[in-house]
């Protein structure tokens, strides 16, 4: 069955910080000058969510704050993809690892096998949801982006070890944040960075979170403050 480029596709996107608190910076790579989304632009590590995203046995799941933001508009119980999605395209386009020492029960997806073999499990447990954005109408590849920023510290392993990285991303460095938009960025990545450096120095996850809004009629910056999700014991 054909693409239909025309559909919204979930995904997520993951903004390393590191040394926050002395000199931050952040991960970027750049887009191949082939690609069809974003060609030549630097970026965050990021990607659609893929089906079996949802099925990932995570070592620890999100922060409940950020579990009840990402439910708000949005289909239900889209959380653990999310989540797992951001992990395995951390793993994939950089070749860090944000997981937790832990076997897995059961067959290892395919997607996960190496990720695995290294003795971990992802976990969602340092991962901060901090802001959203639909690519406007009109663009070859349409997302539904959710951001989430980590704290380096939270990584497996060298923080400069790209070795196992795949061939999407190049050029992957850290970025001196308060250099970063001297790069040939996105737009939406411009606004991100705003965000990211008003939190440089508040580790805890934002009360709300920002969203951008494009449909054919208008383009919405909202807030999502989220819905009160019941405890499960």
């Amino acid at each position: 069955m054909a693409e239909d480029k025309s559909a919204i596709r979930d995904a997520a996107t993951v903004i390393v910080l590191r040394d926050r608190l002395s000199e931050p910076s952040i991960l970027m790579g750049q887009r191949g000058a082939k690609a069809v989304f974003m060609p030549n632009k630097f970026v965050f590590p990021g990607g659609a969510v893929d089906s079996a995203d949802a099925e990932v046995p995570l070592a620890t799941g999100l922060p409940k704050l950020c579990s009840e933001r990402l439910e708000e508009k949005s289909e239900p119980g889209m959380q653990n993809a999310l989540a797992a999605a951001a992990v395995r395209e951390l793993w994939e386009e950089t070749g860090l690892v944000l997981g937790e020492p832990n076997a897995w029960d059961g067959a290892v997806p395919d997607d996960w096998q190496e990720f695995a073999a290294m003795g971990f499990r992802p976990s969602a447990r340092e991962l901060q949801f901090v802001f959203r954005a639909v690519t406007p109408p009109g663009r070859p590849r349409r997302f539904d982006a959710r951001f989430f920023l980590v704290d380096a510290e939270a990584i497996q392993g060298d923080l400069d070890d790209f070795s196992r990285a795949s061939d999407e991303l190049s050029h992957l460095q850290w970025v001196r944040l308060n250099r970063a938009r001297e790069l040939d960025l996105p737009f939406i990545t411009e606004v991100v960075l705003a965000e990211v450096a008003a939190r440089v120095t508040n580790p805890e996850p934002p009360a709300t979170v920002p969203m951008y809004l494009h449909t054919e009629e208008q383009s919405l910056f909202l807030q999502l403050k989220g819905y009160p999700m019941p405890d499960v014991d």
